[in-house]
């Protein structure tokens, strides 16, 4: 580990500050979007996705991981295929509790959101993208 890169817990605490601040980045452009503009809640939230997909790779690449070993091009890719795939399951999970459960469109994001954060973007981020 070089005197730069932070300790395992550092950079799980950062993470999560930085993915709270992408998930905000994500919620206010799905409101926005939705209840502004006027646009299909499903559509909002692939759009809020990568908002908070671009908030958090800049903040995972310089503060929460300090992983600078790789290309910014290199590691962007990776990251990008790892958000595509958390932007299909959050439609997804977002599709699923708002139609099939019928729960409302923010309460059903904020479910998936949690849901795909911890059990899909941390460990791809940590173990992937940011190695």
């Amino acid at each position: 580990m070089t005197p730069d890169k932070p300790s395992g817990k550092t950079s799980f605490f950062r993470y999560n500050i930085a993915a709270l601040l992408a998930t905000a980045g994500d919620f206010l452009t799905l409101i926005f979007l939705t209840e502004l503009v006027g646009l299909w809640y499903l559509a909002s939230t692939s759009l809020g996705a990568i908002v908070g997909a671009i908030i958090a790779f800049t903040l995972g690449r310089n503060w929460a991981f300090v992983s600078k070993e790789e290309t910014k091009t290199r590691q962007a890719i990776k990251y990008g295929i790892v958000a595509l795939g958390s932007m299909g399951l959050n439609t997804l999970g977002v599709f699923f509790f708002t139609e099939v459960i019928e729960i409302q469109y923010v309460i059903s994001k904020s479910i998936t959101a949690g849901i795909v954060a911890l059990g899909y973007n941390y460990p791809l981020s940590k173990y992937y993208t940011f190695k």
